[in-house]
């Protein structure tokens, strides 16, 4: 069920998705004119709208955010700033062979700080992980990562480092990335303007 409101000077879709069996409410922003509602199957139109005008500060700050990260087809972000392709560079390519300059060099001074060793860095690029952790402690990162700013990339190699003490998102495994990234929540949010 979807309809429109008006946010930030644009008409924003609001898609409203009923689910049986689902407990909460979430409202997501898909992009800068798609917001999703998920919720249980008694919450009506008239609560989505509520909903909508409750959150309404929170949802303008996230998409003023998103709109200064919206790219025209001649742009690309480069830790964490618009720069313009002028060369019509393969920006994939660009951002593989900065991966392997920069992220390299932050995992070097993380394991040290956290006497943790990797048996391996990898690259490539992924849709859906940022980086991840095998059970051989060979770190995996993705490409994409060169958008973010360095503070971003560093909360990344952190959270993948502590994998190699715990395999899971257990508490201690939050307390270890805290110890080393104290705003690491922070940073999450802040990741999440970015996407």
């Amino acid at each position: 069920m979807n309809f429109s409101t008006y946010i930030n000077n644009r008409t924003v879709t609001v898609n409203l998705q009923k689910k049986r069996g689902q407990k909460h409410t979430y409202l997501r922003l898909k992009s800068y004119d798609l917001i999703i509602i998920t919720s249980h199957s008694y919450f009506s139109l008239d609560d989505a709208k509520l909903l909508i005008k409750n959150k309404k500060d929170w949802i303008e700050k996230n998409l003023e955010q998103m709109n200064k990260n919206l790219l025209n087809d001649d742009e690309f972000l480069f830790l964490g700033i618009k720069h313009k392709n002028l060369d019509e560079r393969n920006i994939d390519g660009f951002y593989k062979q900065e991966a392997k300059k920069l992220i390299p060099k932050i995992v070097l001074e993380y394991s040290s700080l956290m006497n943790l060793k990797p048996t391996a860095i990898k690259f490539r690029k992924n849709k859906r992980t940022w980086g991840s952790c095998n059970y051989k402690n060979e770190l995996n990162f993705n490409i994409l990562l060169m958008k973010f700013p360095i503070s971003l990339i560093e909360y990344v190699v952190v959270h993948e480092l502590a994998h190699i003490t715990h395999k899971n998102h257990s508490k201690s495994f939050w307390a270890l990335v805290e110890l080393y990234c104290k705003d690491y929540k922070q940073r999450v949010k802040e990741f999440k303007s970015f996407l």
